[in-house]
C-alpha cells in the first residue's frame, strides 16, 4: 500500500467528486420533476397520457442506464445533426433514468394514501389537481422520503457510468490517475473511500429527515 501516493491523488480525485455529486444533483433534482409529472400521469384517467408514461418508465427500468448514456450521447447527434456535449448527455441521460424510478416512487406513494382524502378534498370543492397539491402530496412526500433518498444513493453510485464519454467524474479521474501511475489497488481504494463517504453522509441525512417529518 503506497499511502503517500494515495494522499497525494486525493485533492483530484476530491475534485472529480465534486462533479460527482454536482451531476447527481442536478440529475436527480430534474429527475423529481420528471418523476412527479409521470408519476401523477400513470394515475390519471386521460388514456394516451396514461400510456405515454406506462411507455417511458418500462422502457427507461427495462433498459441500462449505460445504453441510455450511448443513445444520448452517440446516437441522438445523427438525428439532430449536431455534437451533444458530454456535460449535457450525462445529465440528460441519468435524469431521464432518474426520472422513471422516481416516478414510481410517487406513484405508490400516493397510492398509499387512504382514497377517502381525495373525497374529502372533492367534498369540500376543491379540484382534482387542488386535492393532490393540498392534501394528497403533502402525506404522499412524507412516506417518501425513504425511497427517495435511496434514488439519490443509487444515482450517486450509477453516475460513474458517464466515465464511459469521457466526463471526467471521480471514477474517470481515478482512471486518469492509475494510467500515470499503475497504482491500481491504492487509487481504487480512494475512489471506494470517496464514495463510502459521500453515501454514508446522504443516507445520515435522509435519516434526519425521516425523522424531522415523522415518516412512520
Amino acid at each position: 500500500m503506497n499511502f503517500e501516493l494515495m494522499a497525494n491523488s486525493f485533492p483530484l480525485l476530491l475534485a472529480g467528486a465534486a462533479i460527482t455529486v454536482e451531476i447527481t444533483a442536478m440529475s436527480v433534482t430534474l429527475g423529481l420533476l420528471i418523476g412527479c409529472m409521470i408519476g401523477i400521469a400513470r394515475l390519471c384517467s386521460i388514456k394516451p397520457l396514461r400510456y405515454f408514461a406506462n411507455v417511458y418508465v418500462d422502457f427507461i427500468r427495462g433498459t441500462p442506464l449505460l445504453v441510455q448514456i450511448f443513445l444520448v450521447y452517440f446516437a441522438l447527434p445523427n438525428i439532430i445533426g449536431s455534437r451533444v456535449d458530454p456535460f449535457v448527455a450525462a445529465i440528460s441521460a441519468c435524469s431521464i433514468n432518474s426520472g422513471a424510478y422516481v416516478a414510481e416512487i410517487f406513484r405508490a406513494g400516493i397510492q398509499s394514501i387512504d382514497k377517502g382524502q381525495m373525497e374529502a378534498g372533492r367534498s369540500l370543492g376543491m379540484t382534482w389537481a387542488q386535492t393532490m397539491r393540498y392534501i394528497i402530496m403533502p402525506q404522499a412526500f412524507k412516506r417518501i422520503i425513504p425511497p427517495l433518498g435511496n434514488e439519490f444513493i443509487a444515482m450517486l453510485k450509477d453516475s460513474s457510468l458517464v466515465s464511459v464519454i469521457g466526463f471526467e467524474e471521480l471514477t474517470r479521474r481515478g482512471q486518469l490517475i492509475i494510467a500515470r501511475t499503475y497504482a491500481s489497488f491504492e487509487i481504487w481504494m480512494a475512489v471506494a473511500i470517496i464514495y463510502l463517504i459521500m453515501t454514508f453522509a446522504v443516507a445520515r441525512f435522509t435519516g434526519y429527515l425521516e425523522r424531522r417529518f415523522d415518516t412512520k
